[in-house]
């Protein structure tokens, strides 16, 4: 199964993790497939970065990300665009669109 988590890197109490995609059988720190993003704790401002593309693809061809990088792309937004994006296609879709040729047609009748 591939995973979206954290790697850690950095020096003793100044941790700094990059959001990649591995293997769920690999070692934390060890082989992975790509870096999608960086993640900086200790930093006010700047301390996520993601390539939204990336993490999309790699959600849409069934990765599951870790508890924590989850909350992380729930920070970023990235989850929450993701769900607008799917139920706007399906609204498009199932729903049928308000004509404004009804209140045309009642306004040229009367």
């Amino acid at each position: 199964m591939v995973k979206i988590r954290l790697r850690r890197v950095g020096r003793k109490n100044a941790p700094f993790y990059r959001i990649l995609v591995a293997d769920s059988q690999s070692p934390r720190d060890g082989k992975f497939i790509e870096i999608i993003g960086q993640y900086a704790p200790r930093k006010s401002e700047g301390s996520l970065n993601v390539d939204e593309a990336r993490a999309n693809y790699w959600l849409s061809v069934g990765a599951q990300p870790t508890d924590t990088v989850r909350s992380l792309l729930r920070r970023a937004g990235i989850l929450k665009r993701r769900h607008e994006q799917r139920l706007g296609i399906e609204r498009k879709t199932t729903a049928v669109p308000v004509s404004e040729k009804t209140d045309d047609t009642a306004a040229t009748s009367a």
